[in-house]
């Protein structure tokens, strides 16, 4: 274990860093692509009650990094596991993440193909995204991590600039956001479950990979903590105005709220047609999204089969990011269901819930069994 502790002493983010790395990756498609839509105009409420839970659940990830501070989640899995299931649950783990990189950069295809580069071939967008990724990801985590710091700073400044926009177009009808509660809490609980969970919060899950790079481990609880309630608030405030804007109905039925919204901007007689900051909303988090689940794969790679450098993996994970973006799925509509249908169940809540709580459970249940003895 000393070893590999050495190991992930080369490279150091900073708190703000993981912070802006967070609030990037959880906003990443959510704030696209619009989440928990089926509580229609309650949608703000689900949204911020996945935000406590998706809280509870980092106690999990943080209690396995306080055991293990130095190890990412495929090595401390062999530790609790043993060598060889734990390799194997290690590699269940690499590919979920490199499935969830594909299944991101292809929703960031679908969106621009649909909403701006329709003429555009879905392949040469996604290999102009995954050729960036891998040039930032070959550089290390500590250049993601500054390139974060100050990409963050440019989306809250398109945000505001964007907000300013939409209250002086005076375009925003907050009865669209009546009746609150129609369907009871009912309703907003099931669609909290396990949809707005998983999606963004659960995928906190990936973080597991990238702590042991924190320079100051104390404030690994609090960084994450506060970065998942901003991120919460963040994307129900957009999805509110999203819904107050163009009414759940069309919010609904757009494969991409954030540009339609937009898109109604006008302001001043002449300040209109302003598609290109929900483009570049989409842009500036699909990427950090699908870097951080790559750069996660190429740890998790690295560390199962014993690369000596992540750059050695760069190119070929790039290579298979991009193919499986491509041919996961025949059509958006296709994706989309599988998304929202089988992703949540079946890949979501055991990776993001099932196995932390069963590694949390058997740690505790040594500690309890090493106590007795003694």
């Amino acid at each position: 274990l000393s070893k590999v502790g050495k190991l992930m002493e080369k490279f150091k983010i900073n708190p703000f860093q993981l912070f802006a790395l967070i609030v990037l990756f959880e906003l990443g498609s959510a704030i696209a692509l619009g989440v928990g839509l089926e509580a229609k105009q309650d949608v703000w409420i689900t949204i911020i009650l996945g935000a406590f839970v998706g809280v509870l659940l980092f106690f999990i990830y943080y209690y396995l990094y306080k055991q293990y501070p130095n190890l990412p989640l495929t090595d401390y899995l062999q530790v609790i596991l043993g060598k060889y299931l734990g390799w194997v649950v290690g590699l269940l783990y690499l590919i979920y993440f490199l499935y969830l990189a594909g299944r991101v950069l292809r929703d960031f295809g679908d969106l621009l193909l649909t909403s701006t580069l329709p003429e555009t071939p879905l392949f040469i967008i996604n290999i102009l995204m995954v050729a960036v990724i891998v040039y930032v990801l070959y550089l290390g985590i500590e250049v993601l991590a500054r390139t974060g710091e100050f990409y963050l700073f440019i989306l809250l400044l398109v945000g505001v600039s964007a907000n300013i926009l939409i209250y002086f177009s005076d375009i925003l009808e907050l009865t669209n956001l009546l009746p609150i509660l129609e369907g009871g809490w009912k309703n907003v609980v099931k669609v909290t479950f396990p949809n707005v969970l998983t999606f963004p919060f659960g995928e906190m899950i990936v973080f597991t990979m990238l702590l042991p790079y924190l320079n100051k481990q104390s404030s690994a609880l609090k960084v994450g903590v506060i970065s998942i309630l901003v991120s919460g608030f963040l994307i129900s405030y957009t999805v509110a105005i999203n819904i107050a804007v163009l009414g759940f109905d069309i919010a609904n039925r757009s494969k991409f709220p954030l540009l339609t919204t937009v898109g109604k901007i006008r302001a001043m007689e002449f300040l209109e047609r302003l598609d290109a900051l929900a483009v570049m909303t989409l842009v500036i988090g699909m990427f950090f999204k699908i870097s951080i689940f790559m750069y996660a794969g190429i740890i998790g790679v690295k560390k199962l089969f014993n690369f000596k450098k992540h750059q050695e993996l760069v190119v070929p994970i790039g290579i298979v990011t991009l193919f499986s973006s491509i041919t996961m799925a025949g059509s958006f509509i296709e994706h989309s269901k599988e998304g929202l249908e089988v992703v949540p169940l079946y890949l979501h809540l055991p990776f993001q819930v099932g196995i932390p709580s069963m590694l949390v459970i058997i740690i505790l249940i040594r500690k309890k069994l090493l106590r007795s003895n003694n």
